[in-house]
């Protein structure tokens, strides 16, 4: 059976959007691209051979696409993400999907009159390591999961500038943590503080707080010089831990220690190929609107708590 093809537009050519131009044309799906600054939208669209623009408005009125990707700041995120579903075409929105639980909301029920699919780039749920993870809690290997220790850090580039580390960096793991443990926090504490930005928060420490006595604890800083990306899980039979840059995983428990080897692959490529495939099939994206709107609104939690220095208590939506 011949696959059907898929039209995708890339709104935001620059920082992590440029990644998104080459995985979809490497895929064959790249229809066309779109960026506010010239000299990138002539780049990309002589290089990738895709039809290039400057206005979002005149792309989709000149476009027949399947889906839009957009990678633009996060404070743009709501306006051309709506513009995009106003038009009925599928969403893909890089984390976090909103700067605010109000605006996220308000997508999640736009597309869901408009009968689109909307997701979330939340890229570690399809990095090789956080999968045999998520196999291994989901069908207790070790036993049952108690802690969850992340660690995300580096020294920071200076790109991201609307928002704070929280909204940036923590929210990967905040989504992961909601992943493995499959379900929601009722309870966020969190500090937070800043020694290189004059306005946003570039370090945090987050507790956030699951039923039965589970708990996970994400740190994140922009200060540290050399990069990390960690997660240990310790279960009641054993240990999980992982590298999200290298891929490699270990278990520990009382019998020994093993370390499975596997084909290393580039999480970008999987999410999008898992993607295309929801588009062509029809079938929802691994992240649902929810879990944007409820990892948008764990990350205001935190820095609210961060902000006044109390816990933050929770009742979110399991579905919408």
């Amino acid at each position: 059976m011949q696959k059907k093809d898929i039209r995708i537009g890339v709104v935001g050519t620059g920082g992590w959007g440029k990644n998104h131009v080459r995985v979809f044309s490497e895929l064959g799906d790249l229809q066309s691209i779109c960026d506010i600054d010239p000299d990138r939208v002539s780049q990309w669209s002589t290089k990738y051979g895709c039809k290039g623009y400057t206005d979002i408005d005149k792309m989709l009125a000149e476009e027949k696409l399947d889906a839009v990707t957009i990678c633009v700041p996060t404070s743009k995120h709501y306006e051309v993400a709506s513009k995009v579903i106003s038009k009925k075409i599928n969403a893909f929105v890089e984390k976090p999907m909103t700067a605010t639980g109000v605006e996220g909301q308000k997508l999640v029920e736009q597309a869901k009159d408009a009968g689109v699919f909307l997701t979330v780039g939340f890229i570690e749920r399809f990095n090789p390591a956080v999968v045999d993870a998520k196999n291994a809690v989901k069908n207790r290997t070790l036993g049952e999961p108690l802690l969850l220790e992340f660690h995300r850090e580096n020294k920071w580039a200076g790109r991201i500038t609307d928002v704070g580390i929280v909204a940036d960096t923590s929210v990967h793991d905040i989504d992961t943590a909601r992943w493995l443990f499959d379900e929601e926090p009722h309870l966020v504490f969190a500090r937070l503080g800043n020694v290189l930005s004059q306005t946003k928060e570039d370090f945090a420490a987050i507790t956030l707080g699951f039923t039965k006595q589970k708990s996970a604890f994400i740190v994140s800083n922009w200060v540290t010089p050399k990069r990390q990306r960690q997660l240990t899980i310790v279960c009641t039979e054993g240990v999980i831990s992982l590298d999200f840059v290298t891929q490699e995983i270990r278990f520990d428990d009382p019998k020994g220690t093993q370390s499975p080897r596997r084909e290393f692959k580039e999480p970008l490529m999987a999410e999008m190929e898992l993607f295309l495939d929801s588009l062509r099939n029809g079938r929802p994206p691994l992240v649902k609107p929810i879990d944007g709107l409820n990892n948008t609104i764990v990350a205001e939690a935190a820095v609210a708590s961060g902000q006044t220095g109390m816990p933050v208590f929770l009742n979110l939506q399991k579905s919408i």
